[in-house]
């Protein structure tokens, strides 16, 4: 198998979709958690409540977004276990050091990605 065989660049494409999608909802939980504690100190320091209302706002907008992610999540990693299968038919049992980069790249970010899965 060349890097140049199709599959092997829609496998590489596929890890980096698991890859950013996995960064994206972890990014989105971390951004939520900081406002909110920015939150708590807007109210312990007696702000407007127009600046309390706004990041309220911010906070829901940042937390609906995790579950999207995780959707993306979710469908990227059952494309990448397909291909990751269908490699596994087409070569039958190789070594792992004898495998193309790609695959145990995708093996990797798969396995990274059920952390994200599991994660709220």
């Amino acid at each position: 198998m060349s890097s140049s065989d199709p599959k092997l660049k829609k496998l590489r494409i596929q890890t980096g979709v698991v890859k950013r999608c996995g960064k994206e909802k972890l990014s989105y939980r971390k951004e939520a958690n900081l406002q909110k504690e920015k939150l708590e100190k807007m109210k312990q320091e007696g702000k407007d409540d127009i600046q309390i209302k706004n990041m309220s706002e911010q906070i829901q907008e940042s937390l609906m977004m995790i579950p999207d992610c995780h959707r993306r999540l979710e469908k990227a990693v059952g494309e990448i276990k397909v291909l990751l299968q269908e490699f596994e038919s087409e070569s039958g049992s190789i070594a792992e050091a004898e495998q193309p980069p790609e695959i145990r790249e995708a093996k990797a970010a798969l396995k990274e990605s059920e952390g994200h899965l599991k994660a709220e």
